[in-house]
C-alpha cells in the first residue's frame, strides 16, 4: 500500500551518505530539508547534488526544502557555563558584554538582539536554552533588565531565547538569510521555509526578493511565534504553504495549547488549499534509539488524521543513530493510520473560486464510479492541490508542463507528480500526449476506469473546467 501523507526529512551528518539517502527515498522520503542554521554553502551544495543524483537514478521525484535560520535570538558569549538556581538574579545588558557571574546568585549576560530589551515590561517572562530556563522581569534600568530565575538549569553561550507575549518587531530576513536565499535561487530549490514569521508583511518581503530575481520558489511560513498564530489567516493567504514548527511554538504559547493550535492551522491551510507540514520532535526518541515511543507514534498518527500534507523528521534523520529506520517507522505509521483515514471531505471547505466546484465534482464522480485514479493536467499545480484537498481515496496523478510544478507537488497529500508533457495549445493533442505517457509509465491500465481533469484554454493558470471519464474505449481512442 502506498502512503498519501508525505514525509520531509532533514539531511545532516547522519544521513548525507549516498547509500543512506537512497534507502531513505525508497523507504518513503518525498522532500529533503536543508537546514541553513548549520553548515556552509559548500556543505549544502554537496548534499543537494547527491540528493538529485540519487533521485534521478531511482526515477523518484524528490523535492528540496531550504530552511533559512531567521533572526534566532541567542545569548552572547559567556565566560563559563552558568549553573542557575531558582531565585538567582540574571541581568540582561543592552551593550555587548562577556557574560559572567558577578557574585553569589547574581549573573549578567548580553544577547544578539539587544533592541528587544526595550520592549519588555515588568513581570514579562523570558525563556532561555530553548525553553528549559524561565526568568521573570523584575526591574527595568537604563543599561540592563533585571530578572529573577524561576527554575534550576544550566546556561551556555549562543543558546536560544524566546520572548513569549512580546512583539519583537525585528526583520525576519537577516543579512545571512539574504545570502542563503540567493544560494537557494541559484541552485533552484523547490521550497523556502521562512523562520519566525510574524505577519503577512514578512512573507511579502521575501516574495519581493524572489520576484526581483525572477524566482518562483514556493514560500512556506514557519508558525513558531504567538503573533504568527494571531495573524494566521493573513499569513496563510500570503504564503504558498505552512509549517507548524512546534518546537519554538511550544515555548511562545502555553505548551498545552499547541495541539489545538496545530489542528486549527491544519484545518485553515486545508480550507485555503495550501499544503501544510507538521514538524518538530515527531519521533524524537529515534535520535538516540531504534524504537519510538507509543506517544510519538500516536503524535504522527494524529497529525495525519488532522489533515496534514506532510510530517517532518528533524534530529531523527539529521543526527540520529539510524535515519533509514526513522523513515521506515514513520512510513509504516502513516500507512497504518491511513487505513482508517476520513477520506472524501466533500462538504468541509469554503469555495475559493469556480475551479473548486470542478475539483469537488471530479472527486465526487471518482468516488461514485470507483475509478482507479484521478489525473490532473495542471499548469501551476493548483488544480492537483484542490483535488487533494477533498482527500479522495484513490491516487492523484499530476501531469504538468514543467519540472518546477511537479517538484512543488512532491509535498502535497496524495499527489504523485509523475508525468511531464510538452506544452500545447491544442487540447486534443495535449490529452493524447498525457494519456499515452500515462500508459507508457504504467499509470493507466487500458481495461480500467479513470477521471481526468484539464483546463481550456490550455496552459492558463486557474482555467480548469474540463472533466473526462476515461474507460477502455476513450483510452483506445487517444492511443489510436
Amino acid at each position: 500500500m502506498t502512503k498519501k501523507t508525505k514525509i520531509v526529512a532533514t539531511i545532516g551528518p547522519a544521513s548525507e551518505d549516498e547509500n543512506i539517502l537512497r534507502q531513505m527515498i525508497i523507504n518513503g522520503v518525498n522532500v529533503f530539508r536543508l537546514n541553513f542554521s548549520h553548515g556552509s554553502h559548500e556543505y549544502h551544495k554537496k548534499n543537494l547534488m547527491t540528493i538529485r543524483k540519487v533521485s534521478q537514478e531511482l526515477n523518484i521525484r524528490v523535492g528540496i526544502l531550504q530552511d533559512i535560520s531567521g533572526p534566532k535570538i541567542r545569548t552572547k558569549e559567556l565566560k563559563e557555563a552558568f549553573e542557575l538556581k531558582k531565585d538567582d538574579r540574571l541581568d540582561f545588558y543592552k551593550e555587548e558584554i562577556l557574560g559572567e557571574k558577578i557574585s553569589d546568585k547574581h549573573y549578567k549576560i548580553s544577547i544578539n538582539h539587544p533592541e528587544i530589551l526595550d520592549m519588555l515590561k515588568i513581570d514579562d517572562y523570558i525563556y532561555l536554552y530553548d525553553g528549559s530556563i524561565r526568568v521573570k522581569v523584575s526591574r527595568i534600568e537604563k543599561d540592563y533588565i533585571q530578572t529573577i530565575v524561576e527554575n534550576d538549569g544550566f546556561l551556555n553561550s549562543n543558546k536560544g531565547i524566546n520572548f513569549p507575549n512580546t512583539k519583537i518587531n525585528i526583520d525576519v530576513i537577516t543579512r545571512k538569510d539574504k545570502e542563503d536565499l540567493f544560494w537557494g535561487i541559484k541552485n533552484e530549490v523547490d521550497f523556502l521555509a521562512i523562520s519566525f514569521v510574524q505577519n503577512a508583511h514578512d512573507i511579502k518581503e521575501v516574495k519581493k526578493i524572489l520576484k526581483d530575481n525572477n524566482s518562483k520558489i514556493a514560500i512556506f511560513a514557519k508558525i513558531e511565534k504567538f503573533d504568527a498564530v494571531e495573524n494566521i489567516d493573513e499569513i496563510i493567504d500570503s504564503s504558498d504553504g505552512i509549517m507548524v514548527a512546534r518546537g519554538d511554538l511550544g515555548i511562545e504559547v502555553p505548551y498545552y495549547k499547541v495541539p489545538n493550535i496545530q489542528k486549527r492551522i491544519i484545518q485553515k491551510a486545508n480550507n485555503a488549499s495550501k499544503p501544510v507540514i507538521t514538524a518538530t520532535q515527531m519521533l524524537f526518541s529515534l535520535a538516540k534509539s531504534k524504537t519510538a515511543t507509543r506517544a510519538e507514534i500516536s503524535d504522527v498518527a494524529n497529525a495525519v488524521l488532522d489533515g496534514t500534507d506532510a510530517v517532518m523528521l528533524s534530529e531523527e534523520s539529521a543526527i540520529g543513530i539510524d535515519p533509514v529506520n526513522a523513515v521506515d517507522i514513520m512510513s509504516k505509521t502513516i500507512i497504518e493510520i491511513e487505513k482508517t483515514y476520513p477520506y472524501n471531505k466533500f462538504n468541509t471547505f469554503d469555495y475559493i473560486d469556480d475551479t473548486d466546484k470542478i475539483m469537488q465534482s471530479s472527486t465526487h464522480l471518482a468516488k461514485d464510479l470507483k475509478v482507479d485514479a484521478i489525473f490532473a493536467l495542471t499548469s501551476s499545480g493548483k488544480s492537483a492541490i484542490k483535488i487533494a484537498r477533498y482527500r479522495p481515496n484513490m491516487p492523484i496523478i499530476a501531469i504538468a508542463h514543467s519540472e518546477k510544478t511537479l517538484n512543488f507537488l512532491s509535498i502535497v497529500w496524495g499527489v504523485n507528480p509523475a508525468i511531464l508533457v510538452n506544452k500545447s495549445e491544442n487540447l486534443n493533442a495535449l490529452l493524447k500526449d498525457s494519456i499515452r505517457s500515462s500508459v507508457q509509465k504504467g499509470f493507466i491500465d487500458k481495461n480500467k476506469c479513470y477521471i481526468l481533469t484539464a483546463g481550456f484554454p490550455t496552459g492558463v493558470e486557474g482555467s480548469s473546467n474540463l472533466i473526462r471519464i476515461l474507460k477502455k474505449e476513450q483510452i483506445a481512442h487517444y492511443l489510436d
